[in-house]
């Protein structure tokens, strides 16, 4: 093949549809597989912990994760841009992996103890802290910049699939075989993902070309990702409406929802019917941008779901009946999605590549490392004034966020490339 036909395949390949580009539909089965294996995971670690021990005790190892995942976040995203993100998801994969089956064969062996799921769950918060930002950032290594709203759509897609099947794999593995099959089998819907990552090719990206960029500290490295984002025009006010929206919505959906349930008689099936309009609607929002491939205006839309949904999310609190609470909480999952995938895409095409692992790792910090800490607080304060009030003081933080992104000139006008 000639140079001028190799050129015309590459551009050929570039321009190619996501959902038709078999080095992305590779990653996101790999990324499919990987999660599902962590919803029997959550599962199996669940009944093992009860089984093993009080309710307080079990509760202690479903939330031990949680520390290593929040101090160590930062420094996976260093490590996300050292090493590259694809070598960093595989060898996580890998460790995930060996994790859970030996845990299996040990609970095979000897019966439910305490220990080592401790120890489990320490490693999977510790792997988590270093997976989370690499696969934030592999989607700008496999898919060209015009893409990514459509990967992010198509990624959407995968996890709703992945948490929809896992749960149900996980139950029956439990109820197949006890804990130590359904780690079992979270360990081989993990192992399916790295022959799957093994042959997903990386595309080349400027590297960072800082003059002290060769020399510096892992410390270093942190603190210029930190200056990146502080100085950038768009992602400084872009991981701040993050935040504020994540910290709206993460309260009144897990404690939240669970305690308005309560209160008004829906029980558990009610709540899950309410959990499965969120669901509903995120899955909607994914599928829009699956289809759609790019929405023009981003930062507008962005910042005008996340105020739109904020209505909404003080409106779930007072609904009169489970049909209404559904309805709306479909409407706050299309919003939340949409606004979501939307600032993920906008993080992607906005980062200097070099920097798009440590970028990764301060949104993802927001979201999985310092928005737990609301549960807490949105549980005693419903204890203290209700569900209503805290519902609407939640909504106005989330929709504070929409009024950041779209009160900031840079973000408001931001766009995907095309």
């Amino acid at each position: 093949m000639t140079t001028a036909s190799r050129t015309s395949a590459a551009r050929a390949a570039d321009e190619r549809p996501a959902h038709r580009d078999g080095n992305v539909l590779r990653w996101l089965g790999a990324y499919a597989s990987s999660m599902a294996g962590d919803g029997v995971y959550y599962v199996a670690l669940s009944w093992a912990a009860v089984q093993a021990g009080t309710p307080a005790q079990a509760g202690l190892v479903l939330s031990v994760s949680a520390l290593p995942r929040a101090v160590l976040m930062l420094g996976g995203g260093v490590l996300a841009d050292r090493f590259g993100p694809r070598r960093v998801v595989i060898g996580s994969d890998a460790v995930r992996c060996a994790a859970v089956l030996a845990v299996a064969a040990l609970l095979f062996l000897t019966g439910p103890s305490l220990w080592p799921l401790t120890v489990l769950a320490l490693v999977f918060g510790t792997v988590d802290a270093v997976f989370v930002p690499a696969v934030g950032a592999l989607p700008a290594r496999i898919a060209d910049r015009g893409q990514l709203a459509r990967v992010q759509g198509m990624r959407g897609l995968a996890y709703r699939f992945a948490v929809i099947a896992g749960a149900p794999l996980g139950g029956l593995g439990v109820a197949l075989g006890g804990a130590a099959a359904a780690f079992g089998l979270a360990g081989l819907l993990t192992a399916l993902s790295l022959p799957l990552l093994l042959r997903v090719r990386m595309r080349e990206l400027p590297p960072d070309d800082a003059p002290d960029a060769r020399g510096r500290t892992a410390r270093a490295d942190l603190v210029a990702g930190l200056r990146h984002i502080r100085r950038h025009p768009v992602l400084a006010p872009l991981t701040v409406a993050i935040a504020l929206g994540d910290l709206g919505f993460v309260g009144p959906l897990n404690v939240g929802l669970t305690l308005l349930a309560d209160e008004r008689g829906w029980g558990a099936s009610g709540m899950g019917w309410v959990l499965s309009g969120f669901g509903a609607g995120a899955g909607a929002a994914s599928l829009l941008l699956t289809l759609r491939g790019r929405l023009p205006h981003a930062g507008r839309v962005a910042g005008w779901s996340l105020l739109a949904g904020s209505p909404a999310i003080g409106a779930l609190a007072y609904a009169p009946a489970l049909a209404a609470a559904v309805g709306t909480a479909v409407l706050i999952g299309l919003l939340a999605g949409l606004s979501g995938a939307v600032c993920a895409a906008l993080l992607q095409t906005q980062a200097d590549p070099a920097y798009l692992g440590r970028v990764t790792a301060v949104a993802s910090l927001v979201s999985l490392g310092l928005t737990p800490l609301s549960m807490p607080l949105s549980a005693a304060a419903v204890g203290v004034w209700g569900t209503g009030p805290v519902f609407v003081v939640s909504a106005a933080v989330c929709g504070l966020g929409g009024v950041v992104a779209l009160a900031v000139p840079a973000l408001r006008h931001a766009e995907l490339p095309r």
